[in-house]
């Protein structure tokens, strides 16, 4: 059984694109939660009119992506938890091509799905994410026609959270999102433990998603939060003897976009993001006391065989 799970902000104009979606599913096995993160648009009172089949998860506070997934997953009855943007169309055989991958891939912890503009539906937003070696993540073939050129899993990190699918025998062992992330970057902190804990990854390119792409987020406390984010990511997660190797490349690529800001201090966002990268900085020791957190199976020749070298650059979040 899947538990579909969608965390919910005041997205009550989104509501019967993506759950109309939902029943069209042809892969049926299936419950779905949304965790309504303190709306106050009317989505409570919408839903329990509208889609009744529907659990509600009623969040008092807003307390973030993360939070609200987290809340999801644990009331969640199903062996496979898959995660949904609410700004999203899933196409009807999204569910079935998940399960297919599942079934060719048993010992995958988690599937990654392909995500299309909305808009533009013959256009990629992310194939796939992947994981530069310069601490650098993105999106595969972000804005490129789709062509099938990102239909195989190379180079595919790990999976988007506006659509993957994670075993959750799998969670239950590394744990579920960062809460301390709050947004942005949590699905790559998750992309990363699964992989130091030797996780597989399954890419299915079939299983497509459309998505509106930050039509429920982002401005200056979303750029705020990736420069933030990214340093306490890399202080968490990157391998020791990769960093050593890579360490230039890691400076560098934050002093780049330090500069990249300060080019554009007029704008809100980029001083959101100079204000991120100091935080990170300032949180820095406690994120590297956090490693201990983390599984570490894989070898570190593993993991840099699934990370993206510096000769491909685009994409980038």
């Amino acid at each position: 059984m899947f538990s579909v799970i969608i965390p919910n902000w005041n997205g009550l104009r989104f509501l019967p694109t993506y759950l109309d979606a939902l029943r069209t599913q042809t892969y049926r096995n299936f419950e779905t939660i949304v965790v309504d993160d303190c709306s106050t648009d009317g989505s409570r009172e919408f839903i329990a009119k509208e889609f009744p089949e529907v659990r509600v998860i009623a969040q008092e506070t807003n307390r973030g992506f993360a939070s609200a997934v987290n809340a999801g997953i644990r009331v969640a009855r199903g062996e496979i938890i898959v995660l949904l943007n609410n700004d999203t169309e899933a196409d009807p055989h999204w569910l079935e091509e998940i399960a297919r991958a599942l079934e060719l891939h048993p010992t995958a912890g988690m599937v990654v799905c392909k995500l299309k503009l909305y808009d533009k539906r013959d256009c990629i937003h992310s194939a796939g994410d992947f994981y530069r070696v310069d601490g650098i993540p993105g999106n595969r073939g972000v804005w490129e026609q789709d062509r099938g050129q990102y239909d195989d899993a190379r180079g595919v990190f790990g999976g988007c959270g506006g659509a993957v699918a994670y075993r959750k025998s799998m969670l239950d062992e590394i744990g579920l999102f960062d809460e301390a992330l709050i947004a942005n970057l949590e699905d790559v902190d998750l992309n990363w433990r699964a992989r130091l804990a030797g996780y597989p990854v399954a890419y299915a390119p079939r299983a497509i998603v459309y998505h509106m792409v930050s039509a429920t987020g982002g401005g200056a406390y979303g750029s705020f939060l990736v420069g933030r984010n990214f340093i306490w990511v890399i202080a968490k997660n990157y391998p020791r003897g990769l960093w050593k190797k890579y360490w230039r490349a890691i400076v560098a690529a934050q002093l780049k976009i330090t500069w990249d800001a300060l080019k554009s201090w007029r704008g809100a966002a980029a001083r959101a993001r100079l204000r991120g990268q100091l935080a990170g900085l300032v949180g820095l020791s406690h994120w590297i006391n956090r490693r201990k957190e983390t599984i570490r199976r894989a070898s570190e020749q593993d993991i840099e065989a699934v990370l993206t070298p510096l000769s491909r650059r685009g994409g980038e979040r």
